[in-house]
């Protein structure tokens, strides 16, 4: 049983683990948005909120404690001198995750997790949200069989 026990271990080791989830925080900080799977998302999710939280903190030991999960300093400076400015009056909720539908070669679900900006929306949000429109005007297609008109 699994009661109580947090987290996804992704076929990997701890180490591999948590090296994979600096790298994805790192990118993620750096670049604002990146493509991952589904379930790397959902675990990157806390730990790029948390990082951001001691961003928003902003004194030495919280920038200690970020500088020993990401990998490049001027990342760190980047979260400190601009993300975390951003979400100043925000209580948590700084990222987005947009299901992007499945990979092609291996048919793993895909997302594209991205840091929110006050007011903008992203061009993957807007054509995601464009295609839900679309499926949500067809509705569903009703057959009569031919049984049923006879009566």
């Amino acid at each position: 049983m699994r009661h109580r026990i947090a987290g996804r271990k992704l076929g990997r080791t701890t180490s591999h683990r948590l090296a994979m989830l600096r790298n994805l925080v790192t990118s993620l900080f750096e670049h604002e948005k990146l493509k991952t799977t589904d379930a790397k998302a959902k675990e990157l999710r806390p730990l790029a909120e948390k990082l951001i939280g001691l961003g928003k903190r902003g004194d030495l030991h919280a920038r200690r404690q970020v500088l020993a999960v990401v990998r490049k300093a001027e990342v760190v400076r980047k979260l400190f001198e601009t993300l975390s400015p951003r979400y100043q009056s925000r209580n948590g909720g700084y990222i987005r995750i947009v299901k992007m539908g499945n990979r092609p070669g291996d048919g793993a679900p895909v997302s594209i997790v991205e840091l929110i900006s006050e007011g903008k929306e992203t061009k993957a949000l807007k054509k995601h949200r464009a295609g839900r429109r679309r499926e949500k005007k067809k509705g569903p297609e009703v057959v009569t069989p031919p049984e049923a008109t006879r009566l």
